[in-house]
């Protein structure tokens, strides 16, 4: 799915919430571009999002991305993640999901990290970053190149991907926006992904959806993202 597959009023529903996710990004930042993910980094995911028990002959869904993936803010067990897993379990599908997001990463960290997430032997991974590339005005085509070898490397591994997009306020630009948010569909033409253009739709706009950083999900608003992942997953697996 990308922003032209959409019918008009869709479209423009959607462009009036990612305009209020820039303007509240843009509110938050200073002189310095601020990252969504500067808050102190952390050098792997959770301990028990790595450990899988023996006894769990489930296959393994990886959330991969930065600190809207690992639920940065949140109380343990209200990731997006943690959600999906409940859903997931609801719906009948047994799959375990395995939160690989970490704060601050950007898609250099994650191709860096990637060998952690094959180590899984995934079924399926939710390729969600590029939101500090974006907010640290990276070069875009150094972006893309990252995004480009996560998704070409799981998919050689026959992983199937699901990819989570993210936009920019408005103070980076119209071009380089523009830029950075061609990425994703791009990348989800080349590579046949199914796509969710943002990652916060529904949340951003929505009371009680974001914390007070304006940056983060809540618990509600990480079980929405939950929700807007499903539909795309969901054809992806075998109950």
């Amino acid at each position: 799915m990308t922003l032209r597959s959409l019918s008009t009023p869709s479209r423009f529903s959607l462009l009036s919430i990612l305009l209020v996710f820039a303007l509240v990004l843009a509110s938050c930042s200073s002189t310095k571009p601020k990252s969504a993910e500067d808050e102190p980094d952390t050098s792997s995911p959770p301990a028990d999002s790595r450990i899988i028990d023996p006894r769990d002959s489930r296959p393994v869904i990886v959330a991969f991305g930065d600190s809207l993936t690992a639920g940065y803010g949140a109380a343990p067990g209200e990731s997006y993640p943690d959600y999906l897993q409940r859903e997931l379990d609801r719906s009948g599908y047994h799959y375990r999901v395995a939160n690989l997001g970490v704060s601050g990463n950007t898609t250099k960290d994650g191709v860096d990290r990637l060998k952690d997430v094959l180590a899984l032997k995934p079924k399926v991974v939710i390729v969600a970053f590029g939101g500090n590339d974006g907010l640290r005005g990276l070069p875009i085509e150094a972006t893309r190149n990252n995004l480009d070898q996560i998704v070409s490397t799981l998919t050689t591994s026959n992983v199937k991907v699901v990819l989570g997009g993210i936009t920019l306020p408005p103070n980076y630009g119209p071009d380089y926006i523009r830029q950075f948010n061609d990425t994703y569909a791009l990348l989800a033409r080349k590579f046949h992904a199914p796509l969710l253009p943002f990652l916060l739709i529904k949340v951003y706009g929505t009371p009680g959806g974001m914390q007070e950083d304006g940056i983060h999900a809540t618990a509600q608003g990480n079980e929405q993202v939950a929700k807007n992942l499903l539909p795309l997953i969901t054809p992806l697996l075998k109950k």
